[in-house]
């Protein structure tokens, strides 16, 4: 922790966690992502609940759901009403803000967070912006019945896919489930991809996140800055889209 805390990625996360948290309004229901990034965020939730800021949160993992406890934040298994907010990191952000998330496991809570919101903020350090996505792996969580027949499906495609963890001590995710880190040539139309990974039986869901994300916050060595809709323009509590 000691080291992490000295490099410099750690300060440009906590710049953009910062700022997110002034979207952050009395009332709100939130989705809390996963990760580094969401961390500092949560982090800061703690500070706004004890100034006395009432807040519900819908948690995207274990780990998280850890986190807001400790916090004494209220968390959601039932929404009567979508999210106001929900803000997460990314793996890979490209210039129309669609991305690749699941790197750290949570991809299929993450995806169904950020579909319940009404807005849905992405937190990063400069790294993680790309020309396109592809640069890394996609994460595709799986059924782990007969994973193997869904991970030669996904080859078909036209992936590399690879068993996180290894055959013998697999990964498992907060849902039981297996993930693929699945490398690609290219990635030149997500959607299109998106939706044919989904149309592989035995596939759960996958890290590609396509016109799902409104703003990006980006921090860096110059400080912040904001990528697609402008900041101001966030909704109260139960404020619509």
């Amino acid at each position: 922790m000691v080291e992490a805390a000295l490099r410099p990625e750690e300060g440009w996360k906590r710049l953009a966690a910062e700022r997110a948290l002034g979207l952050v309004r009395d009332g709100m229901v939130l989705g809390l992502g996963t990760g580094s990034t969401a961390q500092y965020f949560i982090e800061g939730l703690g500070r706004l609940l004890a100034g006395g800021l009432r807040l519900r949160a819908a948690a995207t993992s274990a780990a998280t759901a850890r986190q807001a406890q400790a916090l004494n934040l209220p968390l959601l298994q039932h929404l009567e009403r979508p999210l106001d907010l929900a803000v997460d990191g990314a793996d890979e952000i490209d210039p129309v803000l669609d991305c690749i998330k699941g790197r750290g496991g949570a991809l299929l809570r993450e995806k169904i967070v950020a579909e319940a919101a009404e807005r849905f903020v992405l937190l990063a350090d400069v790294r993680k912006l790309v020309p396109h996505l592809g640069r890394g792996p996609v994460p595709v969580e799986v059924l782990p019945f007969l994973w193997e027949q869904t991970s030669r499906r996904i080859a078909a495609l036209g992936g590399r896919p690879l068993l996180r963890g290894g055959a013998a001590t697999p990964f498992l995710t907060d849902n039981g489930n297996l993930i693929l880190d699945v490398t690609f040539e290219a990635i030149p139309d997500p959607a299109a991809l998106a939706a044919r990974l989904k149309a592989v039986a035995g596939v759960i869901e996958h890290g590609l996140f396509v016109g799902l994300a409104r703003s990006a916050i980006v921090g860096g060595p110059d400080g912040v800055q904001v990528l697609g809709q402008a900041l101001d323009s966030a909704p109260g509590p139960g404020g619509g889209r």
